[in-house]
């Protein structure tokens, strides 16, 4: 039988809840988290099925001051385990959860936590989309060779898909700013 095991996801910027919930089934269901690489390879390790709490921080600053950083979290009893992206990548154990399993203790937190994800991550994103994108979907349209074509298709299926991160992230944070109060 494998003691390890490699599996190809992809979570989009806003999804990293997602992210959290997957990687605590996988723990469920006796596979612990090893790391995760660039192009979405996720690595486990055979273990005994446990309840494993999975929290990620974003929070790219914290290489600069990393272990005042780390310490707040092993304080709170929370196991380190990687950067990725500007993700730190943490675990606990359920049963030490004390009722509480985010390590955001209050709604502010997660708040600024989602802030500066977008403008780390959506804003550069946003004026790729309103620099790039847009324009030359205009442009390619002005002109009537293949390649021309080829190249509004390509462009319009980047429109799609930006658009549907964008979206899918407003209503995230919205949804959570109502959920809150408007923090």
């Amino acid at each position: 039988m494998k003691d390890r095991k490699t599996e190809l996801k992809w979570f989009s910027i806003p999804e990293w809840e997602k992210e959290e919930k997957y990687l605590r089934e996988q723990h469920k269901n006796g596979w612990e988290f090893v790391n995760v690489n660039f192009i979405g390879l996720y690595h486990f390790k055979k273990c005994d099925p446990k309840d494993v709490v999975y929290q990620l921080d974003y929070n790219p600053e914290s290489v600069t001051q990393k272990d005042e950083y780390l310490q707040i979290f092993r304080d709170c009893g929370w196991e380190y385990l990687q950067n990725f992206f500007g993700y730190s990548y943490f675990r606990k154990p359920a049963s030490e959860m004390h009722g509480e399993e985010e390590i955001f203790c209050d709604d502010a937190s997660r708040l600024d936590m989602m802030k500066r994800v977008f403008k780390q991550r959506m804003l550069p994103l946003l004026c790729i989309f309103f620099v790039l994108i847009v324009p030359n979907i205009f442009i390619q349209g002005l002109f009537d060779a293949p390649v021309n074509h080829i190249l509004l298709v390509t462009l319009c299926i980047m429109f799609g898909l930006y658009l549907g991160l964008f979206i899918t992230f407003g209503i995230q944070f919205w949804k959570y700013l109502r959920s809150n109060g408007g923090c």
